[in-house]
């Protein structure tokens, strides 16, 4: 095994007594509390982060209010995308360190870490830095009825609506943080992130960058700790939007909590519990790869990955074999080998959630392949395929938020669309097949924010992303994210 070398940079910012990123600057915590960050392949202590007071989170939701209505509301639509263009060529030169900061404190395999979570970060930035000039209103004509040759015209203009509280997950939490950043600065909004307390060093660090990219101080702070700091910055009265990626109950708990306050705006990306349907005329050892991947990257722990599988009849036993064959050739190993193919789960808390669900399905003898914890060192846990019993059994029911998928058999197309819908969740789901015409007839049927068809969980920032039911409010990118981060007023004028 050869793993990378780590930066000395990188092993610098680890080093740092890090307090919150406020104002443009690193600020020293009023408090001694910390939290420890853990590599999850070694459950060695690699860094600490502090815990913000309720006071620290008004100073920069202050500081953020104050760049609001001076710095940035200054700064033309034409300036803004420049400098997140800038924020954007600085995450290219400083790629390599960021990537080693995300992989030493999530897990992700360190290739996934280059090549999906800093790369996409600046392609993402540089599609929302495309959209600050071209926010538009309209102009419109009025029917009012002249009484004495007076006439009227009218149009319609988008505002920013100010503070927004980016709270972000562990799982790719640069690139989730950025896609915050990206929607509230080409807006015209600034940003408080607070980032997971499993993985802050990525945004930490992006702060910093911003400040050099020319973003004024202030437009983006960063504030550390539990769920008392995501709290504090939601009950702040100067908060005027939420945009929260995370688990469905918190979500739930956020969003009442939003509205409970003045009606503040919130947008919510939750978790899933994600179908794909294998056709009867899928080839199967032509989507196999393209599925596995999707299915298993960064093991599993990604919104939009499948966890349920409904396979055709005709094909469950094929299906079930191949798919088992190719499972246990994954390699799992250290996330920094640029070898491995599977690395550890994020967190401790989160490898105990989804050992919780291997014992259960041990204990009830679904296992086709996998199911255990690895021995040893680190939060590792093997990809598995289970079976299960019906549509109501509760592996096929809750989410895990890992490398777990439960493979079912349907035999009509009726049958298959009642199951895939038999869910509270609808993030995302996908068809496996060559029958364009089946494909189409089946997707206004998939109750679902996203449909791909012969492929799952990649994310364009040109299309649209969210989710129906339980899955939350609001869309990502597009241009739908516009109306999550502006006001729309209206202006009429007699002349």
């Amino acid at each position: 095994m050869s793993e990378v070398q780590i930066l000395a940079s990188v092993q610098q910012f680890m080093a740092r007594q890090h307090g919150h990123f406020i104002g443009g600057e690193m600020i020293a915590a009023e408090t001694a509390e910390r939290i420890e960050l853990v590599n999850p392949a070694t459950e060695q202590v690699v860094s600490s982060i502090a815990m913000a007071t309720q006071n620290e989170v008004a100073k920069a939701v202050q500081s953020a209010d104050d760049a609001f209505r001076n710095a940035w509301a200054n700064t033309s639509p034409y300036e803004r995308g420049l400098r997140l263009n800038k924020l954007a060529d600085l995450v290219e030169l400083h790629a390599e360190e960021l990537a080693q900061l995300e992989t030493l404190t999530t897990g992700k395999l360190i290739h996934l870490a280059r090549h999906l979570e800093v790369a996409q970060t600046v392609v993402f930035l540089r599609y929302f830095a495309g959209w600050a000039t071209k926010i538009n209103g309209q102009t419109m004509q009025p029917s009012i009825p002249s009484m004495q040759g007076e006439k009227y015209t009218a149009y319609s203009m988008r505002q920013p609506v100010g503070v927004v509280a980016g709270i972000v997950p562990w799982n790719f939490s640069l690139m989730i943080g950025c896609w915050k950043i990206g929607s509230a600065l080409t807006t015209g909004c600034t940003i408080v992130l607070k980032p997971s307390e499993f993985t802050t060093l990525s945004l930490l660090r992006l702060a910093e960058l911003a400040i050099e990219a020319g973003i004024p101080a202030g437009v983006i702070n960063v504030v550390t700790g539990k769920g008392a700091t995501g709290q504090h910055l939601i009950n702040s009265p100067l908060v005027k939007k939420v945009s929260f990626t995370g688990s469905v109950p918190t979500g739930i708990a956020i969003g009442q909590q939003a509205m409970k306050n003045d009606l503040t705006r919130v947008s919510l990306e939750l978790g899933g519990k994600n179908a794909a349907a294998i056709l009867a005329d899928a080839n199967l050892d032509e989507i196999l790869p393209t599925l596995l991947q999707a299915t298993f990257v960064h093991q599993g722990q990604v919104c939009a990955a499948p966890e349920r599988f409904f396979i055709h009849q005709s094909k469950y036993d094929e299906f079930v074999e191949k798919l088992t064959g190719a499972i246990q050739q994954i390699k799992i190993g250290s996330p920094l080998d640029e070898s491995s193919m599977f690395g550890p789960l994020s967190n401790k808390p989160h490898f105990d959630k989804v050992k919780h669900y291997l014992d259960l399905a041990n204990q009830n003898k679904q296992v086709i392949c996998g199911g255990k914890a690895l021995q040893g060192t680190g939060y590792f846990v093997e990809p598995t395929l289970l079976k299960v019993h019906g549509v109501d059994d509760p592996l096929f029911i809750e989410e895990t938020f890992g490398p777990v998928v439960d493979v079912i058999a349907f035999e009509s197309d009726d049958e298959l669309i009642q199951m895939m819908n038999h869910s509270r969740f609808g993030l995302t789901a996908s068809v496996w097949t060559n029958d364009l015409a089946k494909a189409l007839r089946l997707i206004p049927q998939i109750e679902a924010g996203s449909v791909w068809v012969n492929m799952h969980t990649f994310l364009d920032p040109s299309v649209p992303f969210g989710g129906v039911k339980a899955l939350g409010l609001g869309r990502e990118f597009s241009d739908a994210f516009i109306e999550d981060y502006t006001e729309l007023k209206s202006v009429m004028i007699r002349y």
